[in-house]
């Protein structure tokens, strides 16, 4: 075909968009929102995956200790901790320190701790392993091994708590792909009656085409553009919306179960694509869907 076919076809699917504008808007609305929510799972996907990677270059051991231990006793375990190999020690927190931890992470409802006659907290120290694969660190022996020694009383470990998170998320992926094929399917589903609107509100001027000469091509090809123009400004849409939220957010790192630090991220110039292809995918293929079942003139 021409170029200037293509500036017709175009220019049809411009005109039909602002003449049942307010159709559009809401079928556009609808996409943004579906995209959006699909957007937001991949962002929280991705940030989980980059903490899994991180979590698996370090490594954080917290090492409990009897109450009423020596200064003798705690000095031992401490030599004992830095003979570790690749290991810091990040600190050492008292009962008393513990205690308010606690109450500044129970905020409003710190007010249930004030029942307790004495401290259940532990004193502990904290460790840090870095670069875990190097030194091939295997946390499962260390922990046996401090566990073993006079006045600790349990050990923790951050990998621990990685394993069981895991499965977490993995249940959120599968939750992540049921619920973007639900999404992607109300997208087709609005796209192709947004476009059947369009189709029933023109045909008698449908008729005057065919009637002229005009092939069923000449007159589909403008509703498709119409279902792709509609997904492509949705698509985008949705990104720039989730891209000024996630600028707007406060929080830009997390702390988790003695954790180390984790960055939050924002999505790739990849997923960008991927969001703007998929919903330009999604209005593309309703508008085929609707002129194949309901473009019978």
């Amino acid at each position: 075909m021409k170029l200037r076919t293509w500036i017709y076809f175009f220019r049809h699917a411009l005109i039909s968009i602002r003449n049942n504008r307010l159709v559009c808007m809401i079928s556009m609305g609808t996409i943004v929102i579906s995209m959006l929510l699909l957007g937001s799972f991949m962002l929280l996907s991705v940030n989980l995956n980059s903490w899994i990677r991180a979590w698996g270059e370090s490594m954080s051991m917290s090492i409990y200790l009897e109450d009423n231990l020596s200064g003798e006793s705690k000095g031992r375990i401490k030599e004992a901790l830095l003979e570790l190999e690749g290991a810091e020690i990040i600190g050492f927190i008292s009962k008393e320190t513990a205690m308010i931890n606690l109450q500044e992470g129970l905020g409003a409802q710190a007010g249930l701790l004030a029942g307790l006659k004495e401290n259940p907290l532990p004193a502990s120290f904290e460790i840090e392993f870095n670069n875990v694969r190097q030194y091939d660190i295997a946390p499962l022996k260390i922990k046996n091994a401090l566990e073993e020694m006079e006045g600790v009383d349990e050990v923790q470990y951050s990998d621990q708590l990685v394993e069981k998170f895991e499965g977490v998320i993995y249940v959120f992926r599968i939750s992540g792909f049921i619920i973007g094929g639900l999404l992607c399917i109300a997208v087709l589903f609005i796209t192709t009656n947004t476009v059947k609107l369009t189709i029933y509100s023109r045909r008698d001027e449908i008729k005057i085409y065919k009637l002229v000469g005009a092939t069923d091509w000449f007159v589909r090809i403008p509703f498709l553009i119409e279902g792709s123009i509609q997904g492509l400004v949705s698509g985008a849409t949705s990104f720039v919306i989730l891209f000024l939220i996630f600028s707007i957010f406060s929080v830009k790192s997390v702390h988790l179960f003695g954790l180390p630090v984790l960055d939050i991220i924002f999505l790739s110039e990849i997923h960008a694509l991927f969001i703007v292809s998929l919903s330009t995918a999604l209005g593309f293929m309703g508008g085929l869907l609707a002129i194949g079942q309901f473009f019978d003139v």
